[in-house]
């Protein structure tokens, strides 16, 4: 993320596994056996206002369902398509490592510990 992202250049197999953000996202160059995959998203404000462009996906703060194993109820990043009403859905069956796994339930355990904090402040 941030000012250098333009700069960002992958290849390879697991070229899918990148997450890239920031003004410059738009110049990200993904090459390799799943770049078809990948979709960038620079203006996130776009997409709220205007959906997200057919084959596309961002991230976004929402509710839970329960999917990629994250309780229902949370309010969580996940990736999510935005119709042109602003309607938004979770996408499914994105490929998930156990690597991915890892990292999204720490977030998770990070997001309750949050929450127990700001609760005990009340």
């Amino acid at each position: 993320t941030g000012d250098h992202a333009h700069d960002f250049c992958v290849t390879g197999d697991h070229a899918h596994d990148i997450c890239v953000t920031g003004d410059h996202a738009h110049d990200i160059c993904v090459t390799g056996d799943h770049a078809h995959d990948i979709c960038v998203t620079g203006d996130h404000a776009h997409d709220i206002w205007f959906g997200t462009k057919e084959g596309c996906f961002t991230s976004m703060g929402v509710l839970s369902d329960g999917s990629y194993n994250i309780p229902t109820g949370v309010i969580y990043s996940f990736p999510v398509t935005i119709d042109s009403n602003g309607n938004w859905s979770i996408v499914q069956g994105l490929p998930q490592d156990d690597f991915s796994t890892e990292k999204m339930q720490a977030t998770y355990k990070e997001l309750l510990e949050e929450a127990n904090a700001a609760a005990s402040l009340a």
